[in-house]
């Protein structure tokens, strides 16, 4: 063999050598700084050669974990993960090379997602923005943000890393979900993981698995209404794809979901649309975890009612999704503005709702009065809510009601709180069918409870009219 040749057919030895005994990776969930759920148990999964053993060591149990690459060049292995503490623990991943992954914490992980108001972080600004972020000095809360990517097929990794939570970090951040971490933070006493994991503008179907919607006729015919964006994929699946499925199934407490913006163009699809969703995440992730979302605020930019249907189609949702609740931010909106900048109280009532019924702390509140029921008394409406107690009234909260005859048609009316109840009546009204409240985009009712929350508009309509 001539000297050239030799030296090529060496070189390419040592590097094919080389290829073969380093061969170990994880996904980019998995890396230094991270949170691990505490209490349970992850799975842990990477990429090897076929046949390469792989062994997993952790600092807190002395046992070593085993098992062998597949000839489709996966491994996985489960770890039994300790209660939350603010100890830092390290991983040792050992197979041809050697991954060591350092200063990770156990705690409560949550998934952020959504569009532009669960992205909207510190630098697009946010009440007392400047003041936040020069506090935001919190070792033992971790971000990780998934960057944006579209994709027709399933992918097996996102772009990422944890972080420390700091001023510098915490900029970029959601700012919900650092206001609802820092809560949980401090109510719990463990250390908080957020995945953020949101696209601005982005309609519900590109979050839901691309078949859930092309093989059911109605979903499908109500996705075309989306219209062709620049800022945002609408094709069914394609957020899904690339920014939800390769986390699954990572080992998470929750998720929370602000979205429904975009929505407003196929606004009555959305209560099935998102019941679709959460049942599919919730395969994906082996885990019927808490899915707690936001009602979108009103805006006069949707139209007459739009805003108002995608409200009530998520009002609807509680009642088809289990382990579920709705955080309703009419009182802290803009209507002349899609995002609103009071994200610390938006956080906090996210927080709430999660220490309530996740997390056991039964005195705060979970939500405003919702709408049940109605029933006739005469020409009379009587409407009943939960969460009614102390039910009372703000500025033109009562004349916001409205009264449908048995000729088809609304009519204003008057309305007047009575035993957490309200009694509704229009003089033009005879036979009254269908009551529904605070029915426009744009509108911003006072009605609320002994714990300050507001209601959620409503129609008793089937057909959200």
């Amino acid at each position: 063999m001539k000297p050239l040749k030799l030296l090529i057919a060496i070189v390419l030895a040592a590097f094919m050598g080389q290829q073969a005994k380093a061969n170990i990776a994880l996904p980019s969930i998995f890396n230094s700084h991270m949170v691990l759920q505490q209490n349970s148990e992850v799975k842990l999964w990477g990429w090897g050669n076929p046949t390469e053993k792989v062994a997993v060591t952790t600092s807190w149990s002395t046992d070593t974990l085993h098992t062998v690459a597949s000839n489709q060049c996966s491994w996985s292995v489960v770890l039994s993960t300790p209660e939350g503490s603010h100890q830092a623990h390290t991983i040792t991943i050992q197979g041809y090379n050697t991954i060591t992954l350092s200063d990770v914490l156990m705690g409560e992980v949550w998934l952020l997602s959504g569009q532009s108001n669960m992205e909207w972080n510190a630098r697009f600004g946010f009440d007392n923005a400047e003041e936040e972020v020069k506090n935001a000095h919190h070792s033992n809360i971790r971000l990780f943000t998934v960057g944006r990517r579209a994709s027709e097929f399933p992918n097996l990794d996102v772009q990422g890393k944890w972080s420390v939570c700091s001023p510098e970090t915490m900029l970029d951040f959601s700012a919900i979900g650092y206001f609802f971490g820092r809560t949980l933070k401090d109510s719990l006493n463990v250390p908080i993981g957020l995945i953020n994991t949101a696209w601005g503008g982005s309609p519900i179907e590109i979050w839901i698995p691309e078949e859930k919607i092309t093989q059911h006729e109605y979903l499908l015919e109500e996705s075309k209404k989306i219209q062709e964006m620049s800022w945002s994929a609408r094709e069914p699946g394609r957020a899904y794809n690339s920014m939800i499925h390769p986390l699954m199934p990572l080992a998470i407490a929750g998720v929370l979901w602000y979205q429904g913006e975009t929505n407003a163009a196929n606004p009555k699809a959305y209560t099935q649309m998102l019941s679709t969703l959460v049942n599919s995440w919730r395969d994906g992730f082996n885990n019927v975890f808490p899915f707690y979302y936001a009602q979108i605020a009103p805006w006069n930019g949707y139209g007459p009612v739009s805003g108002a249907q995608v409200r009530e189609a998520q009002r609807r949702a509680l009642d088809v999704i289990e382990s579920t609740g709705m955080v309703v931010v009419s009182d802290i909106g803009d209507t002349i503005d899609i995002h609103p900048r009071n994200k610390l109280e938006a956080g906090i009532r996210f927080a709430n709702l999660a220490l309530n019924k996740t997390y056991g702390l039964s005195n705060l509140p979970v939500s405003g009065p919702m709408y049940q029921s109605f029933s006739t008394k005469g020409k009379k409406v009587i409407v009943n809510f939960s969460h009614a107690e102390g039910l009372h009234a703000k500025g033109e909260a009562l004349k916001m009601f409205e009264l449908k005859n048995s000729d088809g048609k609304w009519y204003p009316a008057k309305a007047r709180i009575k035993k957490n109840m309200v009694e509704v009546y229009a003089s033009k009204v005879k036979e009254p069918v269908e009551v529904r409240f605070a029915w426009t985009s744009s509108a911003t009712p006072g009605l609320f409870n002994e714990q300050h929350l507001p209601a959620s508009c409503f129609s008793s309509s089937i057909d959200m009219e």
